[in-house]
């Protein structure tokens, strides 16, 4: 598991969307966090996994923006952006298997076979029958 380093995010305070009365319009809760991928101190190959994600939350300058507004304290909505920056970062440093291309079996090729057959003699069935 690799770590983010705290020094590497930037914060700012932004007011939720949605219903919830005053607290909605007057507290900023919401919060923007913004990680700079290029500039930051990950292993290469996870920054460019990272970029390579096609994350729609991930800038064209390659900066990651997660806007958290799920819970009514700017406390909770931190760590709800941290644990899914994490889970990103996480899901990048593993690497993906690489498929290795297999041959049909000898019963798969004959099942197919069968399987054409028996719907070829269904659709021949259906066929005007030629008249003697």
């Amino acid at each position: 598991m690799v770590e983010v380093n705290p020094d590497e995010l930037e914060w700012s305070a932004i007011r939720a969307q949605g219903a919830g009365g005053q607290n909605v319009n007057k507290v900023s809760t919401a919060l923007h966090l913004r990680f700079d991928i290029g500039a930051s101190t990950l292993p290469d190959a996870i920054k460019a996994r990272l970029l390579a994600c096609g994350d729609q939350r991930i800038t064209s300058a390659g900066v990651l923006v997660i806007k958290a507004q799920r819970h009514r304290s700017q406390d909770k909505n931190r760590q709800d952006a941290l644990a899914r920056l994490q889970a990103l970062v996480d899901a990048a440093a593993t690497i993906p298997l690489e498929r290795r291309p297999t041959r049909p079996t000898r019963a798969s090729q004959r099942r197919r076979v069968e399987t054409k057959v028996r719907r070829g003699a269904t659709k021949a069935g259906r066929r005007k029958v030629a008249g003697d």
